[in-house]
């Protein structure tokens, strides 16, 4: 059985495997049916993500080890839960190597080394680079060998047998390894990492020794019965993510499998042996349908007025892309470029066809569309390059071309960066859509449409999860609901928000967009927090300034815009009353948001704190602590007879959750279906309603719009005549016919179960 409802716990040392313990009770009462952690695995020192695994063999000391994993197991098998974990198949952390005893092996032996066939390196360029070194010419100076190894400040490598006489410099030339200028990693690395990132190196895990090596502790879990459910972390970085998944699930048949899979709207799934993705899709659907379609007009007309531009999200994607692909992942371009020596222009022809591409990657010969597409949009962009795609092309569609197996790889990698990591912060018209898995220029979606999706989902994805937070997502779930109410007063947005560029000036005014956008849907946001979101969102963008070319003159001016909000008490005022108008409505959205989220098709999860308001952004905004003595305390006042209002406290949207997740783990026979279910009045399409097989979700859409309508008036919903019970008030209703001003007196949702 799938589990009903999973919650995400970022395990890491500061709220470590004892204190996840500690919450098992309350989660238990909460409603879900099993723990979902993020990697457990020993991750390089100091991480706070763990997804820089540098020992498979054991859980991370640093979070409690196993006899934390034990404490945890016994507390979930005593409160009847179970558990899903996070995998990470694609890399391991080598920023510190002597952390690591496979790189640690494979940078003192090279290819002779018994790990050397564990990591994706390209033993024909000669010795492994690392580019960790200063951007000084005598840089090598300051190698030292202290005790066997060789020192670089406080980096430390090991020295082969027999290399270890003469200077440091000497000894350094002797190695498997090449210590290099920083600046050179992103155009002459030598081993495949993820993303752009050099401290996490590729594996190699369809190698089954490989594989073997890095999934028996897990499988060892499993296999005592301690997991449950695998989540499956960038299986788009393999090199055939479809034989890695058969493997897996051979080697786990009954447990639920879910693959952070990011698909593009429209794109289908490959036929992969998992119950699904992890929800972005979901997200995508769950947020757009709570956003006014018909005002994108407004937010186009602002935008080119803030910024001067009429850029398309096409093309600006098309030209992150590019620009990615031929500076920060120019050295997984080169080694492509390697398998086609002949062809002068390989260069320029794969990258403009990864700009191109309109999804993540292909899985060949599934979505050898996609290709065909990118090579149609390359050639109209770059005409000159026709004889050249078309030759590339004939090797890129072949499944068993090694050029075609690691183009797929690069242009999921060439993707996220370019889009996730800089379009999305370059691209600010409205930004509740600039989130993974959204394509910001579709503005909002329709509820045809959205029932559509929920109907497929049930025929294809049942047990897929679905999610609206998580520790990757660009805003939190209720920060996304409240900037939808934005798209109900394109207007009063407009006007104050053109003011507020004026007083509070950015040489960025794209960016300036993005930050006040920030500052009104997380408000009241502490100084500190909205400066660290500015500086991230600005050296992300890379307009003003960038992680590795720093730009202090506009760093200045950005921490003196975000300065003034907080220091001008006219703009602070502003800005609070502001955001206090949309709050309400946000709320609004928030309460949809999650109802629907957690009784549509698939498998809910709640990330952590948001069964509570949580108005976070970008990670590590996401990854704060939450305190869970606070929901406690709310729940057991709720369970006691309280019916919270819809207030600060978030007490509300605790009810929702609770309710709604009780009712999938203790009745999941209600949930096995999918029908639309239509309202009828003057104001119907402000409802959104569905029936799952015994119990319908309703929601409330467009909260300012109802408002202006004065209300519900005489709209109704049709159900079958029988009573029904509505969960979150415990009131009784009857007939064929619900008014819905009734059923939405107390909250703008409702749940109701046949009796």
């Amino acid at each position: 059985m799938p589990p009903s409802g999973t919650y995400r716990v970022q395990i890491r040392p500061d709220f470590p495997l004892k204190s996840t313990a500690e919450i098992v009770d309350y989660l238990a009462d909460l409603g879900v049916s099993h723990l979902y952690t993020s990697p457990l695995l020993t991750a390089a020192p100091g991480s706070e993500h763990g997804y820089d695994v540098v020992d498979f063999t054991r859980v991370s000391p640093a979070i409690g080890g196993e006899e934390g994993r034990l404490a945890l197991k016994a507390a979930l098998d005593a409160a009847g839960l179970g558990m899903v974990v996070d995998v990470v198949p694609n890399h391991a952390g080598v920023g510190v190597p002597a952390a690591n005893p496979t790189w640690w092996d494979v940078l003192r032996n090279g290819e002779s080394s018994r790990y050397a066939s564990f990591y994706d390196i390209d033993w024909a360029q000669g010795r492994i680079l690392i580019p960790v070194l200063a951007d000084e010419p005598d840089a090598l100076d300051q190698l030292t060998v202290v005790d066997g190894e060789l020192h670089y400040f406080d980096k430390r490598y090991p020295i082969a047998d027999g290399t270890g006489d003469g200077s440091a410099r000497e000894v350094h030339d002797r190695q498997h390894y090449e210590l290099v200028n920083w600046k050179r990693g992103d155009s002459e690395l030598t081993y495949r990492r993820f993303f752009s990132i050099i401290d996490l190196a590729g594996l190699r895990v369809e190698d089954p020794e490989v594989f073997e090596a890095t999934h028996r502790e897990i499988l060892r879990w499993y296999s005592e019965g301690a997991v449950q459910g695998l989540r499956v972390d960038h299986p788009d970085g393999l090199r055939d993510p479809g034989e890695y998944l058969r493997r897996l699930k051979e080697a786990a048949p009954d447990a639920w499998i879910v693959v952070e899979k990011i698909l593009e709207p429209g794109e289908e799934m490959p036929d992969w042996p998992v119950a699904g993705s992890t929800g972005y899709d979901a997200l995508a659907e769950v947020g757009g349908v709570f956003i006014d379609p018909t005002t994108e007009r407004f937010f186009d007309t602002l935008d080119h007025h803030l910024t001067g531009g009429e850029t398309s999200w096409q093309n600006l994607v098309h030209d992150c892309k590019h620009h990615v692909a031929t500076t920060e992942l120019a050295a997984e371009l080169a080694r492509l470029c390697r398998l086609v020596p002949e062809i002068e222009a390989a260069p320029k022809a794969l990258a403009e066809l990864a700009a191109c591409f309109p999804v993540y990657r292909s899985y060949l010969p599934f979505g050898s569309r996609h290709l065909a597409k990118a090579r149609a949009e390359a050639g109209r962009r770059r005409p000159g390059l026709i004889p050249v795609l078309d030759q590339l092309t004939a090797r890129l569609r072949r499944p068993d071309d090694e050029l075609a197996i690691r183009f797929q790889q690069y242009t999921g990698a060439v993707m996220a960066k370019g889009v996730e990591d800089t379009a999305f912060y370059r691209w600010t018209r409205f930004t509740a859509r600039n989130e993974v898995g959204n394509d910001p220029a579709e503005f909002g979606v329709a509820p045809d449409a959205f029932h559509d999706a929920c109907d497929d989902r049930q025929r294809r994805w049942p047990a897929g999860m679905t999610s609206l937070s998580t520790h990757d997502t660009k805003r939190s779930e209720d920060v996304r609901a409240r900037l939808a109410v934005l798209a109900e007063v394109p207007g009063d947005w407009t006007e104050v928000v053109r003011r507020w560029v004026r007083v509070d000036p950015l040489p960025d005014p794209a960016l300036a967009h993005l930050i006040w956008q920030a500052a009104v849907g997380a408000w009241p946001i502490e100084r500190e927090r909205l400066q660290a979101y500015a500086l991230k969102a600005a050296r992300e963008g890379g307009v003003g300034t960038t992680w590795t070319q720093q730009n202090e003159g506009f760093e200045t001016a950005l921490r003196r815009m975000v300065d003034r909000i907080y220091d001008e008490p006219a703009l602070t005022a502003e800005v609070a009353g502001f955001a206090a108008s949309i709050t309400g409505p946000g709320r609004s959205n928030s309460l949809g948001q999650k109802l629907v989220q957690l009784t549509m098709p698939g498998v809910p999860d709640v990330y952590q704190g948001s069964e509570l308001w949580d108005l976070s952004l970008v990670d590590p905004d996401n990854r704060r602590p939450v305190d869970f003595g606070e929901r406690r305390e709310l729940l057991a006042r709720i369970d006691d007879g309280w019916q919270p209002p819809v207030d600060d406290s978030g007490a509300a949207k605790l009810l929702v959750t609770s309710r709604t997740l009780r009712l999938r783990r203790q009745r999941p026979e209600l949930f096995a279906g999918y029908r639309p279910v239509f309202a009828e009045g003057r104001v119907a399409e402000h409802a959104l309603a569905y029936d799952r097989g015994g119990v319908v979700a309703v929601a409330t859409r467009l909260p300012v719009g109802l408002s202006r309508h004065g209300g519900w008036h005489d709209t109704t919903l049709s159900l079958d005549g029988h009573t029904w019970t509505e969960v979150f008030t415990n009131t009784s209703y009857g007939g064929n016919r619900l008014a819905v001003a009734d059923l939405l007196h107390t909250y703008p949702v409702a749940l109701l179960v046949k009796e």
